[in-house]
């Protein structure tokens, strides 16, 4: 494939980027550095009524966050600028006039009343009123092609509203190509005559949108599902302009947990998992939505879990770096069928990475999450995560996983109590803290020789010794290696708690 390969990411800046989103912005980005290209961010703003402060902004944000930011877009690289769709509205009525000259588009004065009553008619008769080929010219609606050319210039003169309709071919089929989908073909007679441009001068989505792929010199149009249909107008825009037209592809859908429907926010409120990048407070009504940012989640593992939303490398590996991602990424062997998002395997994900992170990072991250680590040195906290990280999914639940590291316990839980505590526990815990005391080189080799050496030899039960010695240095039957804890904590603090223990008993 040749150099000159440019994608584009075109959200519309009415709200916070779904990870459905992302995914096409993933993809896009991949398939762009695979080949060598360019990966183009375009704001498609023209619906004003429904644009929000501060989307553009998180967009941004957002993609930068993931590590795939935009080589080309608002206030970068402008070579093709501007990248706002409000900022080129003065570009598109000159081509909705250059379809009307060349005959394949026309003025349509209907009023809404006019085609709500033809919508009742229809009805009326169990048909469904589309407009194109096979009433357009029949009289009944008003447009430029049943009025003559003074008569429409008359409207046009007299201020009448009018739209700019796509004239659909009749008894034609279109032969459409789709990367993931293969060849479609449509009966344009069941397509109807799309408007183009609005009353109020601004274009639909649809002319926007040909316009500035065309002009921008996209070459691969890789999007969701939902604009499938809208694949035959496209094809039949770039062929009444007589442009090249780009390779497209169409992205499966990503689908509820339970497989059935799109995933949607509400999906994510209902069972406690965010499905934005990053935290959104929406400005009019102050609504908090998660993000996978702020629960803690690595970047690296939001990438690699979306990247498998729709695409599989066909092996049986699954973690990939992006850079991993870029090498083997193909639009080929992208699905059709829908992606189920399963939020278990997200955070399966997300522990790998936290597996992959450097001591050192994980604990200055957990270190500005906890107050009470404030004095205490960043190496030490270092060594506690490495023995704790594998029970981790996140830095948030380091806490609960190594209180005891940096605090005694105050309390012991009381079913642990009840399983460690037996008649002569505080006679086996007073010969502990002999050997502990007599325990020279304190490291956990030597720990876990003597104290091991004297249970065989005195034909004790390991769990008589160790499950007290556990509830003593932890407050409960959990945490690493008791012999790494006695360690970490050292000798004096170890004999410290076994003695507070045996105060309770």
């Amino acid at each position: 494939m040749s150099k000159n390969v440019r994608v584009r990411f075109a959200p519309s800046p009415t709200g916070p980027l779904h990870i459905g989103g992302v995914r096409t912005a993933l993809f896009n980005y991949l398939f762009a550095k695979k080949h060598g290209g360019d990966f183009v961010l375009r704001i498609e703003d023209t619906d004003q009524n429904r644009y929000v402060e501060g989307a553009e902004d998180y967009i941004v944000e957002a993609l930068n966050w993931c590590g795939i930011p935009f080589d080309e877009g608002p206030g970068k690289n402008e070579k093709c600028g501007p990248y706002r769709q409000s900022k080129r509205k003065h570009l598109y009525k000159q081509y909705a006039d250059q379809l009307v000259a060349n005959g394949n588009a026309y003025y349509a004065f209907d009023t809404s009343e006019a085609l709500d009553s033809e919508r009742k008619n229809h009805e009326a008769e169990g048909k469904t009123f589309i407009y194109n080929w096979h009433n357009r010219e029949k009289g009944r609606l008003i447009n430029s092609l049943v009025l003559t050319a003074e008569e429409t210039q008359a409207k046009i003169d007299a201020g009448e509203n009018y739209v700019i309709r796509f004239k659909s071919p009749q008894d034609e089929t279109l032969h459409l190509k789709d990367i993931i989908r293969g060849d479609i073909s449509i009966d344009t007679n069941t397509l109807d005559d799309k408007i183009l441009f609005k009353s109020d001068g601004m274009p639909t989505y649809h002319l926007a949108n040909i316009v500035d792929d065309h002009l921008m010199e996209i070459t691969h149009v890789i999007r969701g599902e939902e604009w499938l249909p809208s694949l035959a107008l496209h094809q039949l825009l770039y062929n009444a302009f007589g442009w090249n037209t780009p390779e497209f592809a169409h992205l499966p859908l990503i689908l509820k947990p339970t497989g059935k429907g799109k995933l949607s926010k509400r999906d994510g409120d209902k069972l406690g998992f965010p499905v934005f990048p990053l935290a959104w407070t929406d400005p009019k009504t102050n609504e908090m939505a998660r993000g996978y940012k702020e629960d803690g989640y690595f970047p690296e593992a939001v990438v690699n879990f979306l990247a498998f939303l729709g695409w599989n490398p066909g092996t049986e590996q699954e973690l990939f770096s992006l850079e991993n991602l870029i090498s083997e990424f193909d639009l080929v062997r992208v699905n059709k069928a829908g992606a189920r998002f399963d939020p278990d395997k997200t955070k399966w994900f997300n522990h790998q990475y936290m597996q992959q992170q450097l001591d050192l990072e994980l604990a200055e991250n957990f270190k500005t999450q906890r107050p009470e680590l404030a004095d205490i040195d960043i190496n030490y906290i270092a060594l506690v995560v490495g023995l704790i990280k594998e029970r981790a999914t996140f830095v948030s639940e380091f806490w609960d996983l190594s209180h005891f590291f940096f605090s005694a316990p105050t309390a012991y839980d009381e079913k642990a109590s009840k399983k460690a505590i037996k008649e002569d526990t505080v006679e086996i815990m007073q010969k502990v803290i002999e050997i502990v005391t007599a325990t020279r080189e304190f490291t956990v080799q030597n720990l876990q020789s003597k104290l091991k050496g004297w249970i065989t030899d005195n034909e004790i039960g390991f769990g008589k010794v160790m499950m007290p010695l556990r509830l003593a240095l932890v407050g409960a039957l959990q945490g690493p290696d008791v012999f790494e804890i006695m360690f970490m904590i050292g000798k004096n603090e170890t004999v410290k708690r076994i003695e507070a223990l045996i105060k309770t008993v």
